[in-house]
């Protein structure tokens, strides 16, 4: 992609109302523009890097036997008062319509999956099933706050799981907790399983994955030496003290932000549907569920939160909206160093605009793509390579660029 071809510019300055990294970075690098508090509009460079984060998920959930599925937004609020939600869930946005009829907007989907999946399930033999989806969600958020770590609309990945008993749902639990720390070590970002409350979501005890970041919202406690790590609101040890798991490491309080969770809604959802399967012993049993998020615009904004420095984004090269920068000063040969890269099929962004040679540097580093390409009169026949973040530069030839990058 020509850069000159954006229509999407860089700003001098972030917005003055943005408050955390991410939000000023991302608006200010040009991937998002916020419309209102907690919703934002993703921009083409900003999309790029929302459709590789789904990707991985998508590729993570599949792989672990996820059936992925798409779910309307709006719903009827029958089936929320048949829940309980509709006046137990503060955050659900409530429209009434000219029919006089009142619905919901979709925050979580446990009352239109549980129907959709058991009205096909009839014995023991049809679990378990596991079907996902990668959606927009609706919260009525008193406070958004933090950029898109916390919106009213945001792009999420939930899936659910129906299993004919607790043991079954605890061995697939596991399955996704894999999954979900490849998922994030895919995205560059080391991730900790606390235990927590379910909250609204479920009685039980849930399972959240955070990573430590300034930004966040969650304050936890975790063991320097093993993975041992809990919210610090039900905690009952201290910071300082002994990990009670491995006994060895001592607890370090950090502050972090939930990239995804797990919630065990045992039997409740069947039993408000009244749909239920016939067990090993031919007797009508309600399934067992669990309810798998992943916040894929929110850990967009947690990547920004751990990848940047005093000059923008440093995005990782599985999540970045391009794999090299290509920028164009006077005396290089450019243009061919672009058509080798497009040939090769590395994804490129080539700065071509009639800028500075100053703008467009603080441009690439603003922007954050993973490898800086730069073609000029100075570096003659070759290409000057640099990798963001580092301070290394290094003079390739064309073929050693294309070497390197697809390595």
């Amino acid at each position: 992609m020509k850069q000159s071809q954006l229509f999407v510019k860089t700003l001098r300055q972030p917005p003055k109302e943005a408050e955390t990294i991410n939000h000023k970075l991302l608006t200010q690098a040009g991937f998002v523009d916020q419309l209102m508090a907690g919703v934002y509009s993703y921009l083409p460079l900003g999309l790029r890097v929302l459709r590789n984060i789904e990707g991985i998920v998508r590729e993570e959930m599949n792989t672990i036997g996820g059936q992925e599925l798409l779910m309307p937004i709006l719903h009827p609020s029958s089936i929320w008062k048949q829940t309980g939600g509709w006046d137990k869930i503060d955050v659900l946005f409530k429209i009434k319509s000219r029919t006089g009829k009142d619905y919901a907007l979709g925050q979580s989907e446990e009352e239109v999956v549980t129907p959709l999946v058991m009205s096909r399930v009839n014995t023991h033999k049809d679990l378990p099933v596991a079907v996902y989806q990668i959606h927009w969600k609706y919260r009525d958020e008193l406070r958004a706050k933090s950029g898109i770590l916390r919106g009213r609309e945001f792009f999420m990945k939930d899936m659910y799981s129906f299993h004919e008993n607790q043991k079954d749902f605890e061995r697939f639990y596991e399955v996704v907790k894999h999954a979900y720390l490849n998922v994030y070590k895919r995205a560059g970002l080391v991730a900790k399983v606390t235990e927590g409350s379910g909250g609204s979501f479920s009685e039980k005890i849930s399972y959240e994955f955070m990573v430590l970041t300034d930004a966040g919202e969650d304050k936890i406690l975790y063991c320097e030496e093993c993975e041992f790590c809990i919210n610090r609101d039900i905690a009952k040890q201290e910071a300082g003290a002994k990990c009670p798991k491995c006994g060895k490491g001592k607890l370090l309080e950090g502050i972090a932000s939930e990239v995804g969770n797990v919630f065990d809604l045992g039997q409740k959802y069947g039993g408000n549907f009244d749909l239920g399967f016939l067990d090993r012993d031919n007797k009508k049993q309600y399934p067992v569920m669990g309810c798998y998020g992943l916040g894929i615009s929110r850990l967009m904004g947690v990547i920004v939160e751990r990848f940047h420095d005093d000059k923008g984004i440093i995005w990782p090269e599985s999540v970045a909206p391009f794999q090299v920068h290509l920028l164009d000063l006077p005396g290089g040969d450019s243009k061919k160093v672009y058509e080798s890269l497009l040939k090769d099929d590395i994804e490129v962004l080539y700065d071509d605009r009639d800028a500075s040679a100053g703008e467009k540097f603080a441009d690439s580093d603003l922007i954050g793509i993973p490898w800086r390409a730069v073609a000029s009169k100075k570096t003659g026949d070759k290409i000057e390579l640099k990798k963001r973040g580092e301070e290394k530069v290094k003079l390739v030839s064309i073929k050693e660029l294309l070497e390197t990058l697809k390595s």
